[in-house]
Formats: C-alpha cells, sequence, structure tokens
C-alpha cells in the first residue's frame, strides 16, 4: 500500500476541514479590514471625532458583518443544492456546511476588521486627552491595519501556495488604495463645507 492509499488520518481531516474554511476566513478577513479601515480613514480625511469613528466603525462591523455572512451562507447553500440536483461532487467540498462558512466570513470579519478600531478605543474612554485630536491615533491605525493587511494576504498566499511576499503586498495594496479613497472622499466633502 502506497502512502497515496492510507486512509486519511484524524489530523488531516480537522487540516483538509480548516483548509475548506479557509476561503471564507480570509475573504470576510480582508473586506472587514478594507472597509472598517475606509470608515476610519473617511472619517479621518474628515477630522470628525473620535466618538463618530467608533460608532461609525462599530455600525459598519456589525451590519456589514453580517449581511457578508448572510450572502456567503445563500450562496454556499445554493451550491450545496446544486451539486443536490447535479449529482457533482467537489473536492473538498463535500464536507463544508452553508453555517460553518458563513460563521468562518463573520467571525474574520469582525475580529479582524476591527483592528483599525482599536487605537481609538482609549480616546473614547478619555485616556488621550481631546476627543477631537485624532491625527496621532490615525497613524497607529495606519500601523495597526497596514499589519493585519500584510497577515492576512500573507496567510491567503501561505494556503493556495503562492509567493508569501507578494500576497502580503497585493492585500496592503487593495486596502491602502481603499483606504487613501476614502480619505481623500472625507477631505474633500469637509473642505466644501459638506460636515455634519
Amino acid at each position: 500500500m502506497t502512502p497515496g492509499d492510507q486512509p486519511p488520518t484524524p489530523e488531516h481531516a480537522r487540516h483538509t476541514t480548516a483548509h475548506v474554511y479557509l476561503k471564507d476566513f480570509v475573504y470576510g478577513a480582508i473586506d472587514g479590514t478594507v472597509t472598517t479601515f475606509a470608515v476610519v480613514a473617511g472619517v479621518a480625511g474628515a477630522s470628525l471625532s473620535v466618538r463618530i469613528v467608533m460608532i461609525l466603525g462599530l455600525a459598519n462591523l456589525l451590519a456589514d458583518g453580517f449581511s457578508m455572512a448572510v450572502s456567503n451562507y445563500l450562496g454556499t447553500r445554493a451550491e450545496e443544492d446544486l451539486m443536490r440536483t447535479s449529482g457533482a461532487q467537489a473536492a473538498g467540498e463535500s464536507s463544508k456546511t452553508a453555517f460553518k462558512a458563513a460563521a468562518a466570513t463573520f467571525a474574520a470579519f469582525v475580529i479582524v476588521g476591527a483592528i483599525p478600531l482599536l487605537p481609538y478605543t482609549p480616546s473614547l474612554l478619555g485616556l488621550l486627552g481631546d476627543a477631537r485630536g485624532t491625527d496621532a491615533v490615525f497613524w497607529w491605525s495606519v500601523g495597526a491595519t497596514a499589519l493585519a493587511f500584510a497577515l492576512v494576504g500573507a496567510l491567503k498566499s501561505k494556503t493556495a501556495g503562492t509567493p508569501v511576499a507578494r500576497g502580503a503586498i497585493e492585500v496592503l495594496a487593495i486596502g491602502g488604495a481603499a483606504a487613501v479613497l476614502a480619505f481623500l472622499v472625507g477631505y474633500l466633502l469637509r473642505n466644501i463645507g459638506i460636515e455634519g
């Protein structure tokens, strides 16, 4: 019997199952971080308060994270229904359930997507002085978010078997572009007089 003929061990089965849901986790993590940091950057560009950053950021985390999870759930259910009706068996997908796929997306969206907001928490609690003086805090958020983008990109590439550095740079570039766009929108709207 060759090694390829060996029955899968419990460890291998766990690894395969984790690999199946990794796509859902990476998808949620990238989108959660991009959209939350875009909110942070837009508010920073408009020079609004920490309270506004946290309100919009948390609203985005929960509402958009839930929306993505539901979308992933429905999409995975549609794939399951298609496989049942056509008799097709997609490799590595047989153990995937819609609920677990949605849970992986939501968890990643909220956990990793919260990283851009973490530096604002001490300011919100009054531990860093004036709540409107957000410039220094924003740069801490930039650094934390850049690290999150790079780590998620590296994880994506490592599991896909592509160069880790390329994956980290790719996700960092996408997230950075979204953040710059959001910052410019906030900055321009503030300077033409559109603010709360």
